[in-house]
């Protein structure tokens, strides 16, 4: 049986780290603030936006929401981006994508500070993560990745690590943070030949494949690390990653859950995202 990663025991340990960072900023009469920039009404957009504030108001985090219709122009967005820019009182935003299809996504991304980009979409702030150097913030889901393994003691120095998805949101920056750790990486995706036989080579397999328990037995063997990012429905209605946990558990040494894996420590990341943010700005 493996053993099960679950974020809570991550969360409850940056939730500890946070709140005492949070005390004393606001002795200093800063409260770190979070833009949300929500465009249309996706449904997964509302739902990660209502956990994320949940995060935010828990850990003594100030939201401020600015939703736009679906039918907004592009001209529109980026002067929200602009204001959100000037506010001394705003320090990190977090912009949903993708952006309805009549608006132009490198544009729109690229108009955002730096400073206040806490989910690493911007060029600059991916720069930072391929150089290895402080510019920006990574993005969220993969540095909730490395949290996991931090917090669970888990060894990448001279592991091999395998990730399936080559996206900028998680693929490519996962990768470059495992190289930070001193792992061996490699990318996996929809070319990629005999892809069952690269994972299982994997110490550290890293899934983010965008489809329902699409990862089964045929990748896994003992002693692996599972860290599945994927959240899906099943044909049942019920959460699910990209990993068959069913075939997974029994073989791999470590994975993490879906629900209470990597979702749930990616909120928290962005409240830490914001609060370093406030922080940077305070000093």
């Amino acid at each position: 049986m493996a053993k099960l990663l679950e974020g809570k025991q991550v969360v409850a340990t940056l939730n500890e780290k946070l709140r005492i960072d949070i005390e004393k900023l606001k002795s200093k009469d800063i409260t770190p603030t979070l833009a949300i920039l929500r465009v249309g009404e996706r449904d997964d957009d509302i739902s990660y936006e209502r956990g994320a504030t949940k995060r935010c108001e828990t850990i003594g985090v100030a939201v401020k929401n600015f939703i736009l219709g679906s039918d907004a122009t592009q001209d529109e967005l980026l002067a929200t981006i602009d204001q959100i820019n000037r506010d001394p009182d705003i320090h990190g935003c977090l912009l949903f994508r993708p952006l309805p299809k009549h608006m132009d996504d490198n544009t729109v991304r690229n108009r955002l500070s730096p400073a206040k980009d806490v989910d690493g979409i911007t060029d600059i702030s991916l720069a930072g993560v391929f150089a290895g150097v402080d510019t920006g913030f990574p993005p969220c889901t993969p540095q909730a990745c490395m949290e996991i393994l931090d917090h669970f003691n888990i060894e990448t120095t001279g592991k091999n690590a395998v990730i399936i998805g080559r996206s900028l949101v998680v693929g490519k920056p996962a990768a470059m943070m495992l190289i930070q750790k001193n792992a061996t990486p490699t990318i996996c995706h929809t070319k990629t030949i005999d892809m069952p036989a690269i994972c299982r080579e994997a110490d550290i397999l890293i899934v983010a494949a965008g489809r329902a328990k699409i990862i089964g037995k045929d990748y896994f063997r003992k002693g692996q690390i599972i860290i599945d990012v994927g959240i899906n429905v099943d044909e049942s209605g019920k959460l699910c990653g990209d990993v068959n946990f069913e075939e997974a558990e029994p073989i791999v040494e470590a994975i993490t859950p879906v629900p209470g894996g990597v979702g749930t420590v990616t909120t928290s990341v962005l409240v830490k995202h914001v609060i370093e943010a406030a922080k940077l700005k305070a000093n």
